[in-house]
């Protein structure tokens, strides 16, 4: 199974254990939850097939976090678009890929009201994971200046927990040779996010959200 798959298949059993046994104000749980997903992704990332080259895995391993929040932790609700909304983003690589913009994802988080744009790339078979790259005001300083990403499995209520403790680098922070997409404009928080993956080094080898 590949790191990725291993990352996915934790990350949903969690969120599905937490959804379904625990109540929505259990911070023990959540943060019980959220040190397994973080120790099984340390785990994964030390396999063969690690986005980490094994060189780089001394200074980068484990990952740096911020402490985890509830309070990014929060609802979301999907407006999806009335028609199809086809864009390019720039990648690390200089390249371009062409993504489509599913809807739009309405929440707040610390009383401030933000949205930000969920995607597929054109062309994906369905709508199933939706794809949310976003910069923040810590973005260059204490985070990874080409942004962090974050994945959501597709509801059918178009209601999701948007969990900022889980947004996670492009694996071209530890690795320059990965074509990783950097968030569009739309998707630039003005606001500081101090939650999720945090860097190490910020002589890390790739782009920046530009």
């Amino acid at each position: 199974m590949s790191v990725r798959r291993l990352i996915a298949g934790f990350a949903l059993a969690t969120t599905v254990a937490a959804c379904s046994s625990a109540p929505p104000d259990d911070e023990p749980g959540f943060s019980r939850d959220l040190a397994a997903f973080r120790a099984a992704k340390d785990q994964a990332f030390q396999q063969p097939d690690s986005p980490v080259p094994p060189d780089r895995r001394p200074a980068l391993l484990p990952l740096a976090y911020f402490p985890g929040s509830y309070a990014y932790r929060v609802p979301a609700v999907l407006r999806v678009e009335p028609a199809k909304v086809t864009l390019e983003m720039l990648t690390s690589t200089g390249q371009r890929r062409m993504m489509q913009r599913v809807g739009k994802l309405e929440f707040s988080v610390k009383g401030s009201s933000l949205t930000l744009g969920a995607f597929v790339e054109v062309g994906a078979p369905n709508f199933d994971r939706l794809f949310v790259p976003f910069t923040d005001l810590t973005s260059g300083s204490e985070t990874y200046p080409a942004g962090r990403y974050l994945d959501l499995d597709l509801t059918k209520t178009g209601i999701y927990v948007l969990d900022f403790n889980r947004a996670y680098n492009p694996y071209c922070y530890y690795n320059k040779t990965y074509d990783c997409p950097i968030p569009p404009r739309e998707n630039r928080l003005q606001v500081p996010v101090r939650a999720g993956e945090k860097t190490k080094d910020l002589a890390s080898p790739s782009g920046t959200a530009g």
